[in-house]
C-alpha cells in the first residue's frame, strides 16, 4: 500500500476496501492504496477538529509564515508534482509543470486576497472604536477534482488554512497520487498535525464525510455532485458551501481579421488538457457565410495536426483522457448528438493504441434538436451557425450553466454588446475561454456554481466577519425616556 488515510501527521492504511490508479496512457499502476472507511472519516474530523482550537488562534502572522514556507517546499517538489499528476491522469507534463507552478503562485495571491477581503479594519466612534475582524468556520472538508488534482484543492486549502480553518481533503480517486506530497510539503512548512487530514476513496468515502460534522464543504467537481451536495445540506445554513460545477461554455467568433488567430484560440479553448478543464470551450458560434466556413476549415485543420501522445513524449499538445471509461463515455456523448441531427465534421474516435486516447472531434449541430445541455470532459466541439450577432449571444446563453465564454472579434461595439449580454462568470475577448487568473474571481451563475466563486474570492468563503465596538471603559447610557 502507498497510501491509506492522513490524520493527526501520520500515514496508515485505511479501513475501506483497496483500489488502485492505472497511467490512461500505459495501462500500468501508478498508485495503489485502500481507501478509509466511517470509522477513518470520523477520526479524521475529530483529529481537524481538536486542531482548529489552536490553529484558529495562531496569530495571522505565523499562520501566514508557514504558507509561505509550503510554498518554498512546492518549489522544491514542483518536479515530482508534475510527474504525478501526468502519470496519474494523463496530462501532458508541460502542462502538469504549469500546475505545479501555479499551485506555488497560489499561496502569495491568497496572503494578498486574505488581506485585501478578509482582514481586520478599525475605525475610531465617539464611544472609542469599531473594530472589524474575520473568523473561520472550522473544519473544512475539501473535495479534489480530476483534473487539476493539485492546483484546484490547494486553491481551497491554502486560504482555507490562512483564515484559521482546518480541513479534511477527500482526493479524486482518479488522481490520488499528489495529495501525499502536498502532505509532505506542509509537514515541511511546519503546519501542526492535524490541520490537514487526507482520506482516499470513492463515493462511500465522499458520502460518510458529507454526514460528519463538519463546518465547510469546498468542492470542484460535476454538476450532478455539486446538486447532490446542495440538496444533502439544505436546511443547513450553519454549513458553508462554495461549489464550483462546470459548465457548457460558449465562444463566439465575429469577423476578426485573422482568420487562423481565430482558429488558434478556438481550437485551444476546445482542446487544451484534452478538453478536460470546467473552462474550456464545448460550443462555437459562427455567422453563416464564407468567413465562418474559413473558420471551420481552419479549426479542422488544426484539430488534424493536433499532436496526441503519452504525458513524457516530446511535442505533443494532447494526452489521454483521465481513463478508458472516460473515452468511452466521450465517444457515447458524440453518438447521442449525431442522434439528435448533430453532423460530424471530424468524428471524435478512440485511438488504437487504447486506454483513454481519442482524437479531437468537431460536430456542426446547427439544425440539431434538443442538443444535451450538458458538459462533457473530452476534446469535442460543436459548430454553431447564425445569421445575426444578436443570435449569438442568445444561442451563447441558452444554457443552464455560465462559467466561461468568450468572444473573438476585432469590433469594439461588438464587444461592448457582448460584454453586457453574455451571462459567464469569466468572459474573455481574444483570447481562450480555458484561461483565467488567480489574481481574480472564479466561478459563474446558473449550475455552474452556488455564487461563492473560488480564485482571489476564495477568502470569502472560508472566514466569516465579526464586527464590533469597543470603548475601553463602561459609561452610563442615555436615551429619550430611559431613566437617568
Amino acid at each position: 500500500m502507498a497510501d491509506g488515510v492522513y490524520i493527526d501527521g501520520k500515514w496508515r492504511a485505511g479501513g475501506g476496501p483497496a483500489f488502485s490508479k492505472t497511467c490512461p496512457a500505459t495501462g500500468s499502476i501508478v498508485w495503489e492504496g485502500s481507501s478509509a472507511d466511517g470509522r477513518d472519516v470520523a477520526a479524521a474530523v475529530a483529529s481537524a477538529r481538536k486542531a482548529f482550537t489552536s490553529w484558529s488562534r495562531t496569530s495571522q502572522a505565523d499562520r501566514t509564515a508557514v504558507m509561505e514556507r509550503y510554498a518554498e517546499a512546492i518549489g522544491k517538489c514542483a518536479d515530482a508534482i508534475a510527474k504525478t499528476i501526468s502519470r496519474e491522469m494523463g496530462k501532458a507534463l508541460w502542462d502538469s509543470q504549469g500546475e505545479a507552478a501555479t499551485m506555488k503562485a497560489k499561496i502569495a495571491v491568497s496572503v494578498a486576497a486574505q488581506k485585501e477581503r478578509a482582514g481586520e479594519k478599525m475605525e475610531g466612534a465617539a464611544f472609542g472604536s469599531s473594530r472589524l475582524t474575520h473568523r473561520p468556520h472550522g473544519v473544512m472538508a475539501v473535495f479534489g477534482p480530476f483534473n487539476f488534482p493539485g492546483h484546484l484543492p490547494n486553491g481551497h486549502i491554502v486560504p482555507a488554512l490562512l483564515a484559521g480553518n482546518t480541513c479534511v481533503f477527500k482526493p479524486s480517486e482518479l488522481a490520488p497520487g499528489v495529495a501525499a506530497l502536498l502532505a509532505e510539503c506542509f509537514e515541511a512548512a511546519g503546519l501542526p498535525p492535524g490541520c490537514l487530514n487526507i482520506i482516499h476513496g470513492g463515493r462511500e468515502t465522499g458520502g460518510a464525510l458529507i454526514d460528519q460534522d463538519i463546518n465547510g464543504l469546498l468542492f470542484t467537481g460535476s454538476a450532478a455532485t455539486g446538486v447532490f451536495f446542495h440538496r444533502h445540506f439544505a436546511g443547513r445554513p450553519d454549513v458553508i458551501l462554495a461549489l464550483e460545477m462546470g459548465g457548457n461554455n460558449p465562444l463566439i467568433i465575429w469577423d476578426p481579421a485573422d482568420v487562423d488567430a481565430a482558429a488558434d484560440i478556438a481550437a485551444q479553448s476546445a482542446y487544451l488538457t484534452t478538453g478536460q478543464r470546467c473552462s474550456c470551450a464545448r460550443r462555437v458560434i459562427l455567422p453563416e457565410g464564407k468567413f465562418g466556413d474559413a473558420v471551420v476549415e481552419a479549426i479542422i485543420a488544426r484539430a488534424r495536426g493536433i499532436k496526441i501522445g503519452a504525458w513524457d513524449e516530446p511535442g505533443i499538445f494532447m494526452g489521454p483522457l483521465v481513463s478508458e471509461r472516460a473515452r468511452q463515455q466521450a465517444t457515447a456523448f458524440q453518438q447521442a448528438i449525431l442522434g439528435h441531427g448533430g453532423k460530424a465534421l471530424l468524428p471524435l474516435a478512440g485511438l488504437e493504441r487504447g486506454g483513454g486516447f481519442v482524437s479531437p472531434g468537431v460536430l456542426d449541430v446547427t439544425g440539431a434538436d434538443d442538443v444535451p445541455d450538458e458538459e462533457l470532459f473530452g476534446p469535442l466541439m460543436q459548430i454553431v451557425r447564425v445569421k445575426t450577432f444578436e443570435e449569438a449571444i442568445a444561442r451563447a446563453n441558452a444554457t443552464k450553466y455560465g462559467l466561461s465564454g468568450g468572444l473573438v472579434c476585432d469590433d469594439d461595439p461588438r464587444w461592448e454588446a457582448a460584454y453586457a449580454g453574455m451571462r459567464a462568470g469569466v468572459l474573455n475577448r481574444n483570447r481562450p475561454t480555458a484561461g483565467a487568473s488567480g489574481a481574480m474571481p472564479f466561478g459563474g451563475p446558473g449550475l455552474s456554481g452556488n455564487f461563492r466563486p473560488g480564485a482571489y474570492y476564495a477568502a470569502d468563503y472560508c472566514a466569516w466577519p465579526q464586527a464590533s465596538q469597543l470603548s475601553d471603559k463602561a459609561a452610563r447610557m442615555s436615551a429619550p425616556g430611559f431613566p437617568s
